[in-house]
């Protein structure tokens, strides 16, 4: 009992020094779209932040913490949008919001990636959303790099990310300043190599 012990603590150890190990040549990782999520929030009113979601992203992440460079490509399908509520799903999607019969996706191409003790912890890039393009940066709230995904057998990243845009900025601003014109947008996003 005590050597299986043991050996349990020593494995854990050593996967969780695996997770923490610098990626020391360029690689290549493909959003898992079953784990990754943008999600946006906003004041409704005042009365209470509301949350919504998108079901569907594509893309890649690039990173070499070494050599301190990165990029990253996010496409997200903005009919996969989840409010909630089936009728607004629908409202969202018209013209007077993101107008997905004209725009179906929204982009993000990030180049400039920060990285401090081997992390990134933000990248810089253009935002897309109903053709118009600004440039913003998202903060990288969490960020995990794993030797072998327990279920994939390859390398893995994991990250959270979060930036406030303004919705006025992409022609999305309906109803404000009621619904507020300031939106945070962050992502839960998975990745597996290449």
């Amino acid at each position: 009992m005590k050597k299986s012990l043991t050996s349990s603590l020593l494995a854990g150890g050593l996967f969780f020094i695996g997770m923490q190990t610098a990626i020391a040549a360029e690689q290549t990782f493909v959003i898992d779209s079953t784990h990754t999520f943008p999600n946006f929030s906003y004041s409704h009113f005042g009365l209470s932040t509301q949350h919504s979601k998108f079901s569907n992203t594509q893309g890649t992440v690039v990173l070499d913490t070494e050599k301190r460079t990165g990029k990253v490509d996010v496409t997200i399908d903005m009919t996969s949008v989840q409010t909630g509520f089936d009728v607004f799903d629908e409202h969202i999607q018209g013209e007077d919001f993101f107008n997905t019969a004209k725009y179906p996706t929204a982009t993000f191409k990030g180049d400039q990636v920060t990285i401090e003790d081997n992390k990134p912890v933000a990248v810089s890039g253009v935002l897309t959303i109903k053709g118009i393009s600004k440039e913003v940066t998202l903060d990288i709230t969490n960020f995990l790099y794993m030797e072998e995904h327990p279920m994939e057998g390859k390398p893995a990243i994991g990250a959270n990310a979060e930036v406030e845009v303004l919705r006025s900025d992409f022609d999305v601003d309906m109803y404000a300043p009621y619904v507020s014109d300031e939106v945070t947008i962050t992502i839960s996003l998975e990745a597996i190599q290449e």
